[in-house]
């Protein structure tokens, strides 16, 4: 992931969307959230000003009950306080 940062601005150029993604099964993957979260708001805004919305994906949810699914209910209150519009469970199984 940190060897992509340099070349994110290209990828966003032009976003009226984002979709961020976390492993439930390894929490080192949601602690990168935030840091995803604020590439995204420094390097792209929409046309009006404002941050593209984001996302939150909860990847493999259909995986192991343990590690970060104890923190599931809790997305809601970290996507209103981090600005994201809202978070999903997913698998891409």
């Amino acid at each position: 992931q940190e060897r992509y940062g340099n070349m994110t601005r290209v990828y966003y150029r032009e976003a009226v969307g984002a979709l961020i993604v976390f492993d439930v099964t390894r929490a080192s993957t949601f602690d990168a959230v935030l840091k995803w979260k604020d590439d995204l708001d420094l390097k792209v805004t929409l046309s009006n000003g404002k941050p593209v919305p984001a996302v939150l994906l909860a990847n493999k949810s259909d995986q192991s009950r343990e590690g970060l699914r104890s923190q599931i209910p809790k997305l809601d209150t970290f996507c209103k306080e981090n600005g994201f519009v809202g978070w999903f469970e997913t698998s891409a199984k």
